[in-house]
């Protein structure tokens, strides 16, 4: 395969690649043998998830040339086989909806935070929803007593300080060990159709900003993100004074950015505003530049016209068009699915806090 057909590669790394001393990873005879090892294990080498199994097995055994350490090659080992692991317990449950729940391991069993996100859990179970925790204690345990075991996921994290997973998920097949937070943080949010935020310390607000800087920047598809605590307390409500003080007025973030998250007023409302987020809206993303929104029902001719109208800071080029699925000039698309109907446009690849304001909109009007 020449150079010029892999532009995924960054060019610093074909170079070297080119450069390498031995067989190359994309020269014919090794591709053939790494088919007929794709083949033994039961993918047929010409289907597309082939070609991207093949790139995991070059990208392996350039390392043999690359002179990595010990420790550098373990943690790419390592974070692939959790990855791999992860994904494949998943994938065993991939209808329900799931909500990842993020708050304190230090919040004690009769405070109000616990108590709020117990009922919070629950209701989103009784709405169908699956809960993905840290399955240790506090919020996390409270995010599995909602919901019970069998509607739960734990993902846990290897630190010497921290306690056992919690009775709740322990010995559960949906328990799941973690070495590294960076692959566990991937689950948390790449598994989830919504967060809930509960008060918590570094980690929690770590999380929190993670998730709101992956939306923000297009890296995560939209979700609703609802900021959850129990009775009388202010957390949330001086974090947001802090936001719009600190950040917002300094234009350190855009104006749409705090649509990003909602502050609910307590565990029902919570549930409402995530179970509204997905009334019309079902899924997006991209096929090139185009935006390709999901719908569970059509959209009126005139609403379509009205959203365009005053949503076209967001639009490169054209319109917004109402149809089905959509192909890519190479052929590549998004065919899932193919009964629900599209609302497509060219986006700017920026103003995500608008994105998600365009959401609400479209969950606010009558289906045609």
């Amino acid at each position: 395969m020449p150079l010029s057909d892999r532009p995924e590669l960054p060019l610093d790394a074909l170079q070297a690649d080119a450069k390498a001393p031995g067989p190359r990873t994309d020269d014919p005879a090794t591709i053939e043998k790494l088919d007929a090892l794709i083949a033994a294990y039961g993918t047929n080498p010409s289907h597309p998830h082939a070609r991207q199994i093949r790139e995991i097995m070059q990208t392996a055994l350039r390392l043999a040339g690359d002179g990595r350490d010990m420790g550098e090659l373990k943690l790419m080992a390592n974070s692939l086989k959790e990855m791999r692991y992860a994904y494949k317990v998943f994938g065993r449950y991939k209808e329900p909806h799931k909500i990842t729940i993020f708050g304190s391991a230090r919040t004690p069993e009769d405070h109000p935070d616990y108590i709020a996100c117990v009922e919070f859990s629950k209701l989103m179970a009784e709405a169908g929803w699956m809960a993905i925790t840290g399955a240790g204690l506090g919020i996390m345990k409270a995010g599995h007593v909602g919901p019970g075991r069998d509607a739960s996921f734990g993902v846990s994290i290897r630190l010497p300080f921290e306690t056992n997973a919690n009775n709740v998920i322990a010995g559960d097949e949906k328990l799941i060990n973690f070495r590294y937070f960076f692959t566990r943080k991937l689950m948390f949010v790449s598994q989830a159709e919504a967060v809930a935020l509960f008060p918590g310390g570094f980690g929690t607000l770590d999380e929190a900003f993670e998730t709101l800087t992956l939306v923000q920047t297009g890296r995560s598809s939209p979700m609703p993100i609802v900021c959850v605590e129990g009775a009388g307390n202010d957390y949330w409500k001086t974090w947001d004074q802090w936001i719009r003080t600190q950040l917002l007025d300094r234009k350190w973030i855009s104006p749409e950015d705090p649509s990003l998250y909602y502050l609910a007023k307590d565990p029902a409302d919570a549930a409402r505003h995530i179970l509204r987020f997905y009334r019309n809206y079902h899924s997006s993303r991209y096929v090139k530049d185009d935006l390709v929104i999901r719908l569970h029902r059509p959209l009126r001719a005139e609403d379509v016209q009205r959203l365009e109208q005053d949503f076209k800071v967001l639009i490169k080029t054209g319109g917004m068009t109402q149809r089905g699925p959509v192909t890519g000039p190479g052929g590549e698309g998004e065919d899932e699915l193919p009964h629900l109907p599209r609302l497509v446009f060219t986006h700017t690849k920026h103003k995500y806090g608008m994105v998600k304001q365009l959401i609400d909109r479209i969950n606010d009007l009558d289906p045609a």
